[in-house]
Parts: structure tokens; sequence; C-alpha cells
């Protein structure tokens, strides 16, 4: 993988289209992801914006945004009254195009320095969005954070298979996943669980029913309406359909995840988002 140190103007982007009615703005500490040859991968939306990639291999690149904090600093002021004035609060999705805790945050800590600085200049909400067990490091700072804004964590897990025929390796495995979204819920931290997107679950009720044990809600999300096109366009192009479609077949299309949604809702009542509204915070009741 080429990694790469680089320094940018601005961090904070005002959002549009899936995100828009989300929050105000997304923030992407990386460039890129590292978790792209990973299982998570294969679907990710991401891959294809060559605006992102410039043409380069999904999973092969990184540019680590140095100097993101300080950026946050010189944007935050002004993002923030336009977004009261504009969207009624200054809300962040960090990240909606990379992971905030691929493994290169151990040694350059770009999400570690922007968590400590909202710290002083807090939006009016986070929702840090990961697949990754990792962000149980980042316990301190979220815990201070929460005590200035409103802290939602979401963390992806997509199905009870700690492997799926077909597929590359999991970033992190579904036992790691829950056992950080346990620990962060335990201590006190909005945690949401976000099934996104839906795989072949093997046993949902006990899936659904650990997640209501482990996270304060769950969003699921499938590929069709989730990928950022209306009929799953985009995911269609991966290999990710077939391979479900082999596991069972009845996943690759919207009925399936009506059913887990009612699955989802006996164990969480009130507390299930469908697509783009779970992650808007709107549940279903």
């Amino acid at each position: 993988m080429d990694v790469s140190e680089v320094e940018v103007e601005n961090i904070l982007t005002r959002t549009s289209g899936f995100l828009e009615t989300v929050t105000s703005h997304s923030l992407q500490p990386y460039r890129g992801c590292s978790y792209g040859n990973s299982l998570c991968g294969v679907g990710c939306y991401v891959q294809h914006s060559y605006w992102v990639t410039k043409g380069r291999e999904w999973g092969s690149f990184l540019e680590v945004r140095s100097n993101a904090a300080d950026a946050y600093l010189g944007q935050v002021e002004r993002e923030r009254r336009w977004a009261r004035e504009r969207r009624g609060s200054f809300s962040i999705f960090m990240s909606s195009a990379t992971d905030p805790f691929v493994p290169q945050e151990t040694r350059y800590g770009v999400t570690t320095s922007l968590l400590e600085t909202m710290v002083d200049e807090p939006p009016d909400q986070l929702i840090l969005q990961t697949h990754s067990q990792r962000v149980r490091n980042s316990q301190n700072p979220l815990a201070r954070l929460r005590e200035r804004c409103e802290v939602r964590v979401h963390l992806s897990i997509e199905t009870d298979r700690e492997s799926v025929d077909g597929l590359p390796p999991h970033a992190s495995s579904v036992e790691d996943r829950f056992t950080a979204a346990k620990q962060l819920h335990d201590s006190g931290h909005q945690v949401t669980i976000t099934v996104s997107p839906l795989l072949p679950i093997a046993e949902p009720e006990r899936f659904f029913a650990r997640i209501a044990d482990s996270a304060t809600s769950v969003i699921i999300d499938h590929f069709i309406e989730g990928d950022g096109s209306a009929d799953g366009s985009r995911t269609r192009k991966t290999i990710l359909p077939e391979v479900l479609a082999k596991i069972e077949p009845a996943s690759v299309g919207l009925d399936y995840r009506e059913e887990m949604v009612r699955i989802a809702s006996r164990h969480l009542p009130g507390r299930v988002g469908v697509s783009i509204d779970g992650f808007a915070g709107r549940f279903q009741r």
C-alpha cells in the first residue's frame, strides 16, 4: 500500500446527496482506505469515485491528512455559523469516504487529534462511523467530547458470519466489533450498530438479540438504496451480489431487508432505522 502524508486547506465538506439530511458536514481524516481489500471494501461505493481514487485501485493507497486538526480549527467558526443558519445545527459525519480507524491511525493519530480538537471547538453533533474495533481506543476523548455535544458511534457489523465464502476476510472480526460495541455502550456511549450493507445472516434472532445487548440502536441498510444509487447499480458492478445470491438468494432483494427489519424490531422496538432514515436518527416505531 502506498501511504503518503498530505496537507489540506479544508477538512469540512458541506453535505449534499445521500448525507444531506443526515449531517451538515462530512469530514475525512484520510483519503483512501486501508480496508479497501477487505470484505467491507468489496462493495464500498467510494471505489467508484474518480475524484477520490484518481484512477488508483481501491485499497492500494492512503493519504494521511496530517494537518487535519489545524484545518478544522481554521474552518470551524465559519462552518458552524453557516450550518446553524442553513441547516439548523452544525453536525459532522466522520467518515463517509474512509475509515477513521485505519491501522495507520496508531502511527499518525489524525482522528485522535481531531477528536481532541473538537473537545475545545465542538460541533453540535458528531457521528463517528467505522468498521473497526479500534474505535474503543478513543474512549477517553469521546467521553470528554460527549460532555460538549451529542456523539453517536456507528459501528458496522454487516453479518454474523466470521467469513463469507467468495469474499476476502473482514477488516475486524465480528467478535471483536461486538466486544468493542459492548464496551463503549456499557461505558455510557451512544452506540448504533450499522448492518450496512446487509449481508446474509445465519442466525437472525440471535444476531439482533446480541445487538440489543451491545448497542442503543441498529440501522439496516441494503445495497439497493444504500450505495448512493436508486437501484444498487454501483454495487452490481462488483462481485458482491453474485456472492450473496449463492449464500442466500433472497438477500439480494429488498424483501430480505424488510424481513430483517421485522426481526430486529422484536429485539429493539422503536430503535430500528432503515437506510438513510436510520443514519439520520429517524427510527421506526
